[in-house]
Order: structure tokens, then sequence, then C-alpha cells
């Protein structure tokens, strides 16, 4: 059967909520190759779509500085999920997603105040490669602005933005030939954005006048604000029933599904509320890299009893190479709270085990490209291996619990089978 677009995988979604066999997908950070193989696995197991979100930060164009992940461009990060899929012989539906498109998305775009034309540039550049890639969702993000810092957009900029962004692209896509794609467009920011329902619906009435106007594709996903909020490794958010239920309620009304951002360590009663709220579908990214990070330091730990009991002789120094690499990426600082955003390197190494222990946890996936860190995993792969150990093994299994507790409450299982019947 040919792939299901994302377009018709929502459909069947929004279908779905009427017949009280309802679910809620998952958008999941591709923080490493294993996180992909993770995914992937209980995709198959378990029948159901999913999307990897790539933020401009973790997957882009070499000339526009390439990813932190994997230093993954569009085009390498498409064939490493291709050949993980191949290597598992995966038959479900996987779509490649743009998270956080558009200008000022990458931090050192945003740190050096580029100019708006530049930083439009850059982001239609960016979107260029996604879709030659074979991308199949676009995020229309313009709501991120240097010159605005602490502010809130301006409805009339994000939207203007927002349909040029769409206009473009569809453009550049027919040009090349390319299937059709989605979109994704609005912000969860939390400080103001589409939380309200009167915005939120004001946004999707004046975007659906100014797509048809262009006859352009109205967006597949719209992202409301549920109250969830990510900061360290917490979810310090306060998850809001009836904002969610009714945003949803007014997103399905244009036929498009409502998607959260920041869905990372809720709750098994936050996420089993997420079916009745209607919420099409949920973005984790952090938490993943996290229970990587944790998946190593377990290992390295084992590593050390094997030391001590005299079975390893030349063990890895993959903890305090991990620790120190994540402090120095500096990265943990868009997590932090309070004056703790503002600390050194230098302090932070000189500080307690306790703050530098919450920064690795924080951070330690930005640093898994790196070849030091590369090399310890293997040093300590290879010693575990030597007493029966596969340390790959379980650093994949690490990552599929809390993917697995998601999709438990998210009623995903069997989902891609009940998609296609009510679309066909």
């Amino acid at each position: 059967m040919t792939k299901l677009s994302i377009r018709q995988t929502v459909q069947g979604l929004l279908e779905l909520q009427k017949t009280g066999e309802s679910a809620t997908i998952l958008g999941i950070g591709p923080m490493s190759k294993n996180c992909v193989q993770a995914t992937l696995e209980l995709s198959q197991e378990d029948d159901y779509p999913v999307m990897f979100i790539a933020s401009r930060n973790q997957v882009d164009l070499d000339e526009l500085g390439g990813g932190y992940v994997q230093g993954w461009n569009q085009f390498t990060f498409a064939q490493a999920v291709k050949e993980v899929a191949e290597e598992i012989n995966y038959d479900n539906l996987y779509y490649l997603c743009r998270d956080h498109g558009g200008p000022w998305q990458r931090d050192k775009e945003r740190n050096d105040h580029l100019p708006i034309e530049e930083a439009m540039e850059l982001g239609r550049k960016s979107y260029i490669g996604d879709m030659e890639a074979g991308f199949d969702l676009l995020m229309i993000d313009p709501t991120k602005d240097p010159f605005e810092v602490g502010k809130v957009i301006p409805l009339d900029t994000v939207l203007e933005r927002t349909v040029e962004l769409i206009d473009f692209c569809e453009k550049e896509r027919k040009a090349r030939h390319l299937p059709e794609i989605g979109y994704e467009v609005g912000t969860e920011e939390t400080n103001g954005g589409l939380t309200s329902t009167e915005t939120y619906e004001t946004f999707i009435n004046r975007l659906q006048v100014e797509l048809e106007k262009r006859d352009l594709p109205m967006p597949t996903f719209i992202v409301g604000q549920t109250g969830t909020l990510t900061r360290k490794t917490e979810q310090v958010g306060d998850f809001n029933f009836k904002n969610a239920y009714d945003l949803a309620q007014m997103a399905k009304k244009y036929g498009v599904g409502l998607k959260e951002h920041n869905g990372d360590y809720l709750d098994d009663v936050t996420l089993l509320e997420h079916i009745p709220a209607s919420i099409t579908a949920t973005n984790v990214a952090p938490q993943y890299g996290t229970e990587e990070t944790r998946a190593y330091l377990n290992l390295a730990k084992v590593e050390a009893k094997l030391v001590e009991y005299g079975l390893i002789e030349h063990p890895s120094n993959i903890a305090k190479t991990l620790l120190v690499k994540a402090i120095e990426s500096e990265r943990w600082r868009k997590w932090m709270v309070g004056d703790q955003v503002n600390l050194t390197v230098d302090e932070i190494l000189s500080d307690s085990v306790a703050l530098q222990e919450e920064i690795l946890d924080i951070a330690g996936h930005y640093t898994f490209n790196d070849d030091e860190v590369k090399e310890e995993i293997e040093k300590l792969y290879r010693n575990l291996a030597r007493h029966n150990i596969d340390g790959k093994r379980y650093v994949i299994d690490h990552i599929k619990r809390p993917i697995r507790d998601y999709a438990e409450c998210y009623n995903l299982k069997g989902v891609t089978s009940r998609i296609k019947s009510v679309i066909h």
C-alpha cells in the first residue's frame, strides 16, 4: 500500500475521535540514532505511526551550520532513519518533520541578531533542504525574534510571515515535482501566543482567508498551548484540560489537528486526559536525550563494579567525559531557571557535584556526537561485551520505556490499522 500522507493520517485520527477509538500520536525528537531505533521498534511492535520532529539546531544543512544530532543534515538524517528501518524490517508509518522551521530558529542566528530578510532567507534555504530530503511536515514558525525579546510577536506579523513562508514552500515544492506535504503553524509560547480559544480561532480564521486567496493548503496541525512547559528535566507546566479540549474542538471545525508541544515528563493522569481532550499529537524531545544519558551512566556504574571485582582492567572514562563535555557545551542554559542561567563554565566545574550532575542530566545528549564521547561509549560497550552485557541493546531498551508509557496512555496500539480502516 502507498504510504499515507501526514494529512491523511491526521484526518484519520480526527475521524477516530468520533468513534471512541481515538489516539494521540507522538512527535519524537530524534536525539540520536539509538532514539530513532527505539522509536521505530515500538512503532513496528505496536502498529502505530510516529513523527520524527527535528529542530534546526538538531538537523540542518551543512552550509547553515549542520546539526548537533550525529552531525546530521536533512539528507543524512533521512538516510539514517531509512537505514534503521531497513535493519529492523520496519513496515509501518514514520514521518520526517521539521520542528520550528523559519527565521532565527537556529540559536546562532538569533544570538547574532540577523536582520529580518537575512533570517528569512536562511529559513527558506533550510525548508528547501527539508523538502528535497523528503520531509513530510514543515513547521512554519516565525515567532522567534531577537529584536522582540520577552514580547509576544504581534498576530499580524505572525500571520503575514506564516503565509509568506507557506507560499514560498508550495511554489518550491511544485517546481521540484515533489509530493504533497503537511504544514504545522502556531506557537507554544506560554507568555502569550495562541493560548486563548478566541485568539486561536481568530488566527485560524484569518489564516484560512489568506491561504484561500492564494490557493494554498490549510495546515495539518495548529499548535496550541495546553499548559505544558519543560524546564531542566521536569514538567513544570500545569496541563489545562478545558483549554486543550476547547482548542481541539476549534481546530477540528477547520479539519485541523491540535498539536501540543513541551510534552516531556508528563504523568500518567495527564497523559490519559489527552484522549478525552482530543489532542491529536504531542511533541516530546529532551526527555529521550536525558534517558539515553542516564542509560550510559547506569552502564558506567556496572563497569565500575566489574573493575572493583577485578574483571575489567582498563575502564572507560564515559561518566567524566560526558560530564565535562555537557558543561562545556553550554546548551543547558536554555533549560535552566533563575540565576543559574548566567553561571560560567568555570564556576560550574568548581561548584557542587549536585549542580554538575544536574547539568549532565539536562545536557548530556548534546555531546553524543563528540568524538571523545563516542570513543568512550565504544570502550564501555567493548568492556561490557566481554562479560555478556550488550550495552547498545540496553540503551535502546532504556529509551523505549518512556515512549512505551506514552503510547499505552495515548491508546496507540493498532492505530495505523484503525486509521486505514476509516479513511478507505
